[in-house]
């Protein structure tokens, strides 16, 4: 689209793509990870009598697929295919195993089963894997049949260690009131997560009706959401195939555009059961979540890692933050609260000093007033970030209080946090 202020052609073109579904390029399609036919089993191992006893130890399985390579070699093809439900790497002559882990931990969805190949075969090292850096089994060469069966077999069957809680990070953005632009917050956040951390992120929209997430982005939604939040019993494997609209390689939206009238009673176990589901596929849940909240959002509330707390440089918003602040602290939250300034500077407005006495502290975040570019990227549907260079640098503090990643960095520890206890 053009950086200009849109004309009415251009409005009208956007309302118009509007009513149809957005299309992915399938060069894009090949990281999606809401595919019918992920891969049961993918296994890369550097050596033939190693891919022998590996074939002759979980036998047939459907869908498997076998590749001659170490875990580099799953980091640089799993960057564009589907994450399998088990996989198998090898680490024999890689320097720097736990980095390269960390690397495929960044390409994978949390709810993979990793199991690995290596030549050491010390106590400690094996303690090390499978404890501290939340790899499920380690086997060391020379592998044979029966050990791979033993110890194997039961986690490409479906047994094994299941019962830890491996789910993807939770993050709720709310607006202190209407009209903070908390939804634009968690749309753009959404995308910069996905841009520094190279993990699958979902945007869910619990604003079943007057959500504005959607109409942001261009994309067409269906009713699948709001039959998932109040009839949890229907929602079945194949819930985020049917609702997630693609946003590119590894996002997704997850929203609802019910109508004004519409009679929506949300139930608190339809929402844990999605944003369970959610985590499980999903490296980071972005979830734009409605105010005052209910007993859907404060189950949402209890589940986040970070509670996003979205104000305006006004004296509303100095009052609603400090209620809000006590309102989530009373949910039993334990996530940690961050307060986001949005539009400051704004003329007319509070300076800056007011809102820190006022809140009792200088906001954590601050996005300085964007009066033309926030405005026309929302009737675009075209994310903001993309254009907008100080949105982009605000968004980049708040990823990193959240993602502990910067935007010139990698994440250290990635494979533990993806892969190990959630929040």
């Amino acid at each position: 689209m053009a950086a200009a202020a849109p004309r009415a052609a251009e409005v009208a073109a956007v309302l118009n793509n509007r009513m149809i579904p957005r299309e992915i390029p399938d060069a894009q399609r090949g990281g999606a990870i809401m595919s019918a036919d992920r891969p049961s089993l993918m296994v890369f191992v550097a050596d033939e009598a190693s891919e022998a006893a590996i074939r002759g130890g979980i036998g047939d399985v459907l869908g498997a697929q076998l590749r001659r390579g170490t875990v580099r070699s799953a980091v640089k093809a799993l960057e564009k295919e589907t994450t399998p439900r088990v996989l198998i790497v090898d680490i024999s002559g890689v320097e720097d195993p736990f980095g390269a882990l960390d690397d495929l931990a960044s390409v994978c969805t949390p709810d993979v089963r990793v199991l690995v190949v290596g030549e050491r075969t010390e106590i400690a090292f094996y303690r090390d894997i499978t404890r501290n850096v939340g790899v499920h089994e380690y086997l060391h060469k020379p592998l044979t049949r029966d050990n791979v069966a033993r110890l194997f077999a039961p986690h490409i069957q479906g047994g094994g260690d299941g019962g830890q809680d491996r789910g993807g990070q939770v993050t709720v953005v709310c607006g202190v009131h209407g009209g903070v632009g908390a939804t634009t917050l968690a749309v753009n956040l959404a995308l910069q997560l996905e841009d520094v951390t190279r993990g699958h992120v979902a945007l869910l929209d619990l604003h079943l009706r007057g959500g504005a997430a959607a109409m942001m982005l261009g994309a067409r939604v269906t009713s699948g959401l709001r039959v998932a939040l109040e009839e949890p019993d229907r929602v079945d494997s194949l819930f985020l195939d049917r609702v997630a609209v693609p946003l590119g390689e590894r996002v997704r939206l997850i929203a609802a555009e019910e109508p004004m009238d519409a009679d929506t009673r949300p139930t608190e176990e339809g929402a844990r059961r999605v944003i369970e589901m959610l985590r499980q596929r999903f490296n980071h849940v972005v979830i734009d979540l409605p105010m005052p909240p209910g007993p859907m959002e404060r189950m949402a509330l209890q589940r986040a890692r970070h509670v996003v707390l979205v104000l305006a440089p006004d004296v509303a918003s100095i009052r609603d933050t400090v209620a809000m602040k006590k309102l989530v602290s009373a949910t039993g939250a334990a996530g940690r609260v961050i307060t986001v300034l949005n539009g400051a500077g704004r003329k007319g407005y509070l300076p800056m000093k007011l809102i820190a006495e006022g809140i009792g502290a200088v906001p954590d975040v601050v996005i300085p007033d964007l009066p033309r570019q926030l405005p026309r990227a929302a009737n675009l549907g075209r994310p903001a970030l993309r254009d907008s260079p100080p949105l982009r640098r605000a968004l980049g503090v708040l990823s990193q209080e959240i993602a502990a990643v910067r935007s010139v960095e990698r994440p250290r520890s990635l494979f533990g946090r993806m892969f190990g206890r959630g929040g």
